[in-house]
């Protein structure tokens, strides 16, 4: 077997379909990288100024959905969302979601339909340009290796918030490695039981296949949101966080679909 498998791999046909793919993904990547540089110079004109003379930050998030458009269209990527109506426009949410891949954001942001901010690495402020529009657009930064500073970081997040606009947090900490969901980190929770926030549970289905972690070719294809019913963080404390954490768990386990791939 393995003597006819070596045989087969030393075919030119092989070969050359080897080097066809190789050469297919370098130009997705290319192709990609040049919209999304092209979009992100384009659109930190508009939204740093933006950012600047809005004291919400709003209109710099609504900017920013161009960017988030412009990459799916360039990447031919389709998203659908169900249960939209569970979200309650005018209400302040802790969104809590899983993390397949860089498309969640893309899909979250145009999906949804209402005004959130990001709680984002802080590494990401170190960026030129980019990281500064995301600071003057309110969202809060926090560093991922310090618990009580994450969480600190957090709270004095939520003061520069205007009312009515929600955070989005990525329970998982980073993208899932394997697909599966991980467990969930602490600090959107708290925050949500000391504010009284409740939380939106979110699943997203279909994005690893676009685009997983550590890989930079993608795959046309198509995301689905879900929406789950809003949990009210009524009751618990910060003794009983995580049994809000399992409750939340539980949610977006039960809408997530692994084998999701859009064609229904």
């Amino acid at each position: 077997m393995i003597f006819i498998l070596t045989n087969f791999l030393d075919k030119p046909l092989y070969k050359e379909s080897c080097v066809m793919k190789s050469f297919v993904k370098i130009l997705c990547v290319a192709w990609l990288g040049f919209w999304a540089a092209i979009a992100t110079v384009i659109l930190c004109i508009f939204i740093i100024p933006a950012g600047l003379l809005s004291r919400t930050g709003n209109l710099a998030f609504s900017i920013s959905k161009l960017w988030a458009y412009t990459m799916l269209t360039v990447s031919f990527v389709r998203t659908e969302i169900k249960n939209k109506d569970k979200i309650q426009k005018g209400t302040s949410y802790i969104i809590i979601s899983n993390h397949q891949s860089l498309y969640d954001i893309i899909a979250l942001v145009t999906r949804l339909g209402i005004q959130f901010r990001w709680i984002i690495k802080k590494e990401i402020l170190k960026v030129p340009v980019f990281g500064y529009g995301l600071y003057a657009s309110r969202n809060i930064f926090i560093d991922r290796s310090n618990t009580a500073s994450a969480v600190d970081s957090i709270n004095k997040g939520f003061e520069r918030l205007p009312e009515g606009v929600s955070v989005m947090v990525f329970a998982e900490g980073t993208r899932s490695p394997d697909g599966q969901i991980q467990e969930f980190k602490k600090g959107g929770f708290i925050t949500a039981v000391r504010r009284k926030i409740p939380i939106l549970p979110v699943t997203v289905n279909g994005s690893r296949r676009i685009l997983p972690k550590k890989s930079l070719a993608m795959t046309p294809g198509k995301i689905q949101i879900v929406v789950g019913d809003p949990i009210d963080v009524t009751g618990y404390t910060i003794d009983t966080v995580q049994d809000l954490i399992d409750k939340t768990r539980q949610v977006v386990i039960a809408n997530f679909n692994p084998e999701y791939a859009g064609k229904k």
